[in-house]
């Protein structure tokens, strides 16, 4: 593996190799990451279908007993969930992306305070769609900002940021 080039991630490694992405799970956070959701995302989103619907039981409970607020919050709670299953149907919690498959590698900036920087590769899978794959860097705590300097350093060298100017030098 001489030509594999290495980053840190939130839950592990990122090996960029010639012919493939692999992403590996470390520590204490990766182990847990594989027990919760493993390689497939369905799990979460079943989780969170189900707590969606009991948001809206409560939304409903509470609107028939005249508590508009309460019904109101757990609405929106409800609807935020949904929102968010929705978004990430398209989601791979896939652990290696053949390169020749990557249609698309984007950063998205962290947002102080907020968020962490991440990488949205999108790809083919094996049965022909575009799935997208998340891989989350480091936060503020541990190094964040020196790890995603490293990160973006790799892809960049290995041509795979489509959204990345010359110019750009703020993560």
């Amino acid at each position: 593996m001489d030509n594999e080039k290495t980053f840190k991630t939130k839950t592990g490694f990122c090996h960029v190799l010639p012919d493939k992405i692999v992403l590996t799970r470390d520590g204490i956070t990766g182990n847990i990451t594989t027990v919760t959701v493993g390689d497939n995302i369905s799990r979460i989103l079943i989780i969170y279908g189900g707590l969606s619907i009991g948001l809206f039981y409560f939304a409903f409970d509470n609107y028939r007993n005249g508590q508009i607020v309460q019904s109101i919050l757990f609405g929106l709670l409800g609807a935020y969930l949904v929102y968010g299953i929705l978004n990430s149907i398209s989601n791979s919690a896939t652990p290696i992306i053949d390169r020749q498959k990557i249609k698309e590698v984007k950063l998205k900036k962290a947002i102080v305070g907020l968020t962490r920087s991440r990488f949205e590769v999108l790809f083919e899978n094996d049965q022909g769609k575009i799935k997208k794959r998340l891989i989350m860097l480091p936060g503020s705590l541990t190094n964040g900002q020196g790890e995603t300097e490293k990160a973006i350093k790799i892809m960049t060298e290995e041509k795979l940021i489509t959204n990345r100017k010359s110019s750009d030098n703020q993560f």
